[in-house]
């Protein structure tokens, strides 16, 4: 596809984009290849003539790599430029891009087909539907404001220490073995040193983690960072310019769930990332978590952009 029509799809990508969400950043054009990232361009046309193209991305993450948690071990990525032709553009070009997959022949397991596409187009969501995907991931966002913060006693929020990595550790694993059963993590063998390495850089880092305990239990965690959003950084195709919080992961032991200790948690995390100037704050859930997917909309959290998976790569059609 030309260079002008590339620009005229994303000048168009761009405008449906500020319509369907306000909060959306401006549509990214499609990445170039690099020395390590290779963009294979699809072509779709549609039967009135006009033409959607799209990037699409191999990424194979090693046995043992972190990344084995949360992501299938070998992962095609759609990256969409559709401009405004909606549904029926999303449909041409997935279709397309499922012949693609027949030629290539993925693994019939552990493997993924992935599209990051805004949570509210609907005429997109019905093509992914249609196609195999599922909505496994979403990343939601939530304006800072300050506001006060009830107590719950005898509960403590307070911020991890070196002396709190194995409660830490505790509730992060319980947190994944939960993931694993209804969304897009993975429960490998190496996930304990895995996590532990990453508790430990976070508090060496001096990232903000707190941890809620009741009579020197802890029950617990938020393990949080923050994130500097630029205009065409990767994160900047994601969210608006800004310096956003990042909730990795929000944990309570199972125990203990049901008792207000997740909201009084977070309800420290959200003044703490307003009183230090985020613009906001952010985070992944599953939605076909029970649990997640009613907790974060309580605490003012709404869909941003859906990551829809076909597991493996062979289920895409």
């Amino acid at each position: 596809m030309a260079h002008g029509e590339d620009a005229d799809l994303l000048a168009a990508q761009r405008s449906r984009f500020a319509a369907l969400d306000p909060a959306l950043p401006a549509a990214a054009p499609l990445p170039s290849s690099s020395h390590d990232t290779r963009v294979e361009a699809l072509t779709a046309a549609l039967p009135d003539g006009r033409r959607v193209t799209g990037g699409l991305v191999h990424a194979s993450h090693p046995a043992g790599s972190a990344h084995r948690l949360w992501s299938a071990a070998e992962v095609w990525e759609l990256l969409p430029l559709v401009g405004d032709t909606g549904g029926a553009g999303m449909d041409a070009l997935l279709r397309v891009w499922a012949e693609r997959m027949r030629a290539i022949g993925p693994p019939t397991t552990d493997s993924a087909c992935l599209v990051s596409w805004p949570s509210r187009d609907a005429e997109a969501t019905r093509a992914l539907l249609d196609h195999g995907f599922a909505p496994l991931t979403t990343l939601a966002v939530r304006r800072a404001a300050p506001q006060p913060v009830p107590r719950v006693e005898p509960l403590v929020v307070r911020r991890a220490r070196t002396a709190d990595m194995d409660a830490m550790l505790q509730l992060t694993l319980a947190e994944l073995r939960y993931s694993a059963l209804v969304g897009a993590a993975s429960l490998r063998e190496n996930a304990v040193p895995l996590k532990r390495d990453a508790l430990r850089k976070r508090l060496l880092d001096g990232d903000p983690v707190w941890v809620a305990e009741r009579d020197g239990m802890t029950l617990g965690l938020a393990d949080c960072a923050w994130t500097p959003v630029t205009e065409g950084s990767w994160a900047g195709s994601r969210l608006r310019p800004g310096r956003w919080g990042y909730i990795n992961c929000a944990s309570v032991l199972p125990g203990a769930r049901g008792n207000g200790i997740g909201r009084r948690l977070m309800d420290v995390v959200h003044a703490e990332f307003a009183r230090a100037g985020a613009f906001g704050t952010y985070l992944y859930y599953n939605p076909p978590n029970p649990l997640s997917s009613v907790f974060w909309p309580r605490q003012g959290y709404r869909p941003l952009w859906t990551l829809w998976e076909a597991r493996p790569a062979t289920a895409l059609r």
